[in-house]
């Protein structure tokens, strides 16, 4: 009865910060480019309000 609901609900749910981060992350190509990402989420690229 609520898996109708409870699907859309999980279609509509925000990625939290941390989950932003980690696949912004994940699309790195190689080293340099890891590290560059690093420093911008260091620089609080996903945190600001």
């Amino acid at each position: 009865m609520f898996t109708p609901i409870r699907k859309i609900a999980r279609a509509l749910r925000v990625p939290s910060v941390a989950e932003r981060e980690m696949h912004y992350l994940n699309g790195a190509r190689d080293l340099v480019d890891l590290e560059y990402r690093q420093r911008e989420i260091d620089r609080g690229m996903f945190r600001r309000g």
